[in-house]
């Protein structure tokens, strides 16, 4: 990367970027590791992280040319961080359960924060919902939100309560939409999203991976219509409603090995 990154004799292209031009490839490239866990490929684990490896060396190169840390640095943090949020491994705390390890990782994290907040002579969000970043992709972001707010006792009872919720705000869908208001139905689709975040996390499910599981689901029932219509000369565009949904369920069949 110094190489990549040395005017003259480096590489036009890696010359030009800066912390804002490759964020949006580091964000890429941490997707696509998940997309390959997701796919049980271990030969495209290997390369993404490569490649995600090659993300934190790039931001490390560019803050080492404005002389404010280095690759060794992010190293180092890293290895203090591990060190001072596992006491029950490195430290003195003892032997713990999952959920007291994982008590004690947010109370270390929330002294983390009000120390940076101190360095920088900012003040500390002090809310039970401080310190979810804005950036995160929106399901995941709901997803700590609401793990945040569960923790101090604003949560559902249990799982079927949350899907009364969804029910309640799938019906409000259908009266904004019965009454022609596009944006409020717009607010209440957004509330029926988090409420089925909600449900997911209720029931120890990931919300993006479930969503990912149902993307890659919908692709491989979609190329089964369209393998099954080129058999047939046509093109989905070219086909009715009727006939691809009557190949939708029977890709879902042979997927189910022969279930329905």
């Amino acid at each position: 990367m110094a190489a990549l990154r040395t005017p003259g004799s480096g590489c036009p292209w890696d010359l030009e970027q800066n912390f804002e031009t490759i964020a949006p490839y580091t964000i890429e490239e941490a997707y696509e590791v998940a997309d390959a866990i997701a796919r049980g490929d271990m030969v495209d684990l290997r390369d993404e992280l490569g490649d995600l490896l090659l993300q934190v060396v790039f931001h490390a190169r560019l803050a080492e040319e404005q002389s404010t840390f280095d690759f060794g640095d992010v190293v180092h943090a890293i290895c203090e961080k591990l060190l001072r949020r596992h006491p029950h491994v490195f430290g003195d705390a003892g032997q713990m359960t999952p959920e007291a390890v994982k008590g004690l990782w947010e109370e270390i994290k929330a002294e983390e924060r009000a120390e940076r907040a101190a360095r920088r002579g900012a003040v500390e969000e002090r809310g039970a919902l401080a310190g979810v970043p804005a950036k995160l992709p929106a399901l995941t972001r709901a997803l700590k939100l609401q793990t945040k707010a569960g923790q101090v006792g604003f949560d559902w009872n249990d799982p079927l309560a949350v899907l009364a919720k969804i029910r309640e705000e799938a019906d409000e869908i259908a009266h904004e939409i019965d009454v022609g208001d596009r944006d409020r139905a717009g607010a209440e689709v957004g509330d029926l999203l988090f409420a089925v975040v909600n449900l997911a996390r209720h029931l120890n499910i990931d919300p993006e991976a479930a969503l990912r599981g149902t993307n890659l689901k919908f692709e491989c029932r979609f190329a089964a219509i369209e393998r099954a219509l080129a058999e047939r000369g046509k093109r989905p565009e070219q086909a009715s409603l009727e006939e691809m949904d009557a190949l939708w369920d029977a890709a879902k069949v042979s997927e189910n090995n022969g279930r329905v």
